[in-house]
């Protein structure tokens, strides 16, 4: 699996990654030529080799020569949605600006559509945005994992004012994510930056690979106490059995909460963004019975729900722990049957389809339609979904 490692200790920004997948091989002609799908002119790209303390690597610059780039975040958007980039490239693209527009609503509390971008809406950070899908695209990236981010601290300045560092939108868009202290008082990480990482990276240490190139795209300023360069390690590594990310368990044990208030908990706390609820029984001290309350919250969730449960139940204390978890790959699908649509979850590891699961909703509805037995709809809808893969006429 074709993998790339960012090693960003002197901090991350839209255009420190178009130079690292320059110079990690990607041909300036050929990711200009992708960016020719934006509907947007007056820009060129310029590469460059400097030098960073005694290391070399590429600098890229975007020269354009607008003055005016306060666009809204819809603009962005449906300008992205409007181009004729290739799909990939669009998608992610959007997938970014989505980010940073959304930590700019929970910032200034407005909604996302309101949100006005300065620095970010300039055509230059445009072009580093879906400049980066595109050479993550063009290199045929099957993987990217990044170091913890270094946060900055002082003030920088900005179209809103004068900012502490970290800056609001970098902090926001990082909400969840591992930082380490940058001891630094220059920004190290910019918001379009944080919101490439976050959206294309797992956060993890360097993984066991074959090294193939490694790069450096080059930052502007010269640092005094570190080279300001990104690094890049690409190489290969084993196919990854399942894909990866870090949850949140909580647990607790109850043997004083009233039984009806149980159903509610859950209720509330799934509202409130658990991913998982489960109760088990457990024959606690003084033989006593009681409950096992464990929950699975989403990384950098834990310690609200946690205020939550504390709050909603019985509970005195709760155990909390982030865990890595291992999952396959899921997508639904829609696949016709005789009493009509259902749903259906399809499951795969490392890209094969190990597993289809019908949604039980929608089954449920078409055992009622149909006057069959559950069962037995669980079993055609399985049958029809796999015929409709070996057609190609699953539809998302």
């Amino acid at each position: 699996m074709k993998t790339l490692y960012l090693d960003p200790f002197s901090g991350i920004s839209g255009d420190m990654v178009l130079g690292l997948l320059v110079d990690l091989g990607l041909p300036v002609a050929e990711l200009e030529t992708a960016l020719t799908g934006l509907p947007i002119a007056g820009w060129t790209l310029r590469a460059e080799r400097e030098q960073r303390q005694g290391i070399t690597g590429t600098r890229l610059r975007v020269e354009c020569a607008e003055t005016h780039h306060h666009r809204t975040w819809r603009d962005i958007d449906q300008m992205l949605a409007q181009s004729t980039l290739p799909a990939p490239v669009r998608d992610l693209a959007r997938r970014i600006f989505l980010r940073i527009g959304t930590a700019e609503a929970k910032i200034h509390d407005i909604a996302l559509e309101e949100v006005h971008f300065h620095e970010v809406g300039a055509l230059d950070s445009i072009v580093d945005v879906v400049g980066a899908a595109a050479g993550l695209t063009a290199l045929k990236i099957d993987q990217v994992v990044c170091a913890p981010l270094p946060m900055s601290r002082g003030f920088v300045r900005c179209a809103h004012g004068t900012f502490p560092l970290p800056a609001p939108a970098t902090l926001e868009i990082l909400r969840g994510l591992p930082v380490i202290d940058g001891n630094c008082d220059f920004e190290l990480v910019t918001p379009t930056g944080a919101a490439i990482a976050a959206e294309i990276a797992n956060f993890a240490s360097l993984p066991a690979m074959r090294i193939e190139r490694c790069g450096y795209g080059v930052g502007g300023r010269n640092l005094a106490d570190r080279p300001n360069l990104l690094r890049g390690i690409l190489g290969e590594t084993a196919e990854q059995l399942a894909d990866t990310d870090q949850v949140e368990v909580l647990e607790t044990h109850l043997d004083d909460c009233n039984p009806e208030w149980l159903g509610a908990l859950m209720e509330d706390l799934l509202a409130a963004g658990a991913l998982d609820v489960a109760f088990s029984p457990l024959q606690m001290k003084k033989n006593r019975p009681g409950v096992g309350v464990r929950v699975i919250a989403p990384a950098g969730q834990g310690r609200r729900l946690a205020a939550q449960l504390l709050r909603d139940s019985s509970a005195i204390g709760v155990r909390r722990q982030l865990v890595e978890r291992l999952k396959l790959a899921r997508e639904s699908a829609q696949v016709a049957t005789p009493w009509g649509s259902a749903e259906v979850k399809l499951l795969r590891q490392g890209g094969r389809l190990v597993r289809i699961t019908p949604e039980f909703e929608s089954c449920r509805q078409l055992a009622r339609r149909a006057a069959l037995p559950l069962p037995e709809v669980y079993r055609l809808v399985e049958a029809a979904a796999r015929d409709s893969l070996d057609q190609g006429e699953h539809r998302e």
